[in-house]
């Protein structure tokens, strides 16, 4: 798969098409391929990036890294072929990329890369997008498990999520049939017991927090300002926008000295449906 290829599959917005060409020679080819070859495997992904925002140096918009790791996925999509992952769960993955920029242009007004530290986990085929959520492969309590993640703008009404729960399971059992877990995990804001009394009975998150057992709250976490606001986590609570009902219950929440923080859940492995492969 050709680059060019890859930016116009998952969407990649033009602008960042065109900071990019630059990027795009033998030299800088050679000079970090074997970076790039490290980004797209499990043991090496994190050291790599690393060693490559070390070796990029000043890259104040995050473009050189973000190079490296569409070069890698542009890599890893062989890898993909020859497990039989159908194209559009790469395609859901690397999408990961113009959401993360999309995300960027909203909190800091411009397009940028700043999720290098995160995104080598699609690189490098730990983290798959597979309907609504991601699936990641971690561990609980020393043993093996999935963590489950929710990527902005992600249906969690109980029909998607179902589906994406059933998806997952045969995924896993088609092309990973040798790992072998017994439960979900899940750390997010979205989860915090303290959005409980915010939130309708018929929401759409209430439904999701209860699918989970809660085995630990961290209250000073303070993700939820980015996830929920777009805005910086520094920014001051009388400036936080109230667009939804969401914003506005959790903004006088805050302001009334509340904290919404994090908390990590369970969700015990079920069987959804078949566990036919997933249809190309």
């Amino acid at each position: 798969m050709e680059l060019t290829t890859l930016y116009r599959l998952i969407g990649l917005q033009p602008e960042i098409v065109e900071r990019l060409k630059p990027f795009h020679n033998g030299s800088d080819r050679m000079r970090l391929g074997p970076y790039l070859e490290r980004l797209t495997m499990p043991e090496t992904a994190q050291k790599a990036y690393l060693s490559l925002k070390e070796v990029l140096g000043e890259d104040p918009d995050g473009l050189a890294m973000l190079y490296c790791q569409l070069e890698a996925a542009r890599q890893v999509y062989r890898r993909y072929q020859e497990k039989g992952i159908p194209e559009r769960v790469f395609v859901d993955t690397m999408r990961c990329f113009p959401r993360f920029i999309a995300e960027c242009e909203k909190k800091d007004g411009r397009l940028l890369f700043d999720r290098g530290w995160w995104s080598y986990r699609q690189t490098s085929m730990c983290l798959f997008r597979i309907g609504a959520l991601e699936y990641e492969f971690r561990k609980h309590e020393g043993e093996p498990a999935v963590a489950l993640h929710i990527p902005s703008g992600a249906d969690l009404s109980e029909p998607a999520v179902n589906d994406s729960l059933e998806q997952a399971g045969r995924f896993f059992q088609t092309h990973y049939q040798d790992y072998k877990y017994s439960r979900y995990i899940c750390i997010s804001w979205l989860l915090s017991p303290a959005l409980e009394p915010l939130l309708s009975e018929t929401s759409r998150i209430r439904s999701f927090q209860q699918r989970f057992r809660i085995v630990r709250e961290y209250p000073e976490n303070m993700e939820f300002i980015e996830m929920l606001f777009q805005v910086p986590r520094t920014a001051l609570y009388d400036s936080l926008p109230e667009t939804t009902s969401l914003q506005r219950g959790v903004k006088a929440f805050l302001l009334g000295g509340g904290m919404v923080g994090s908390a990590y859940g369970t969700l015990e492995r079920q069987k959804y449906g078949s566990e036919a492969p997933i249809p190309r």
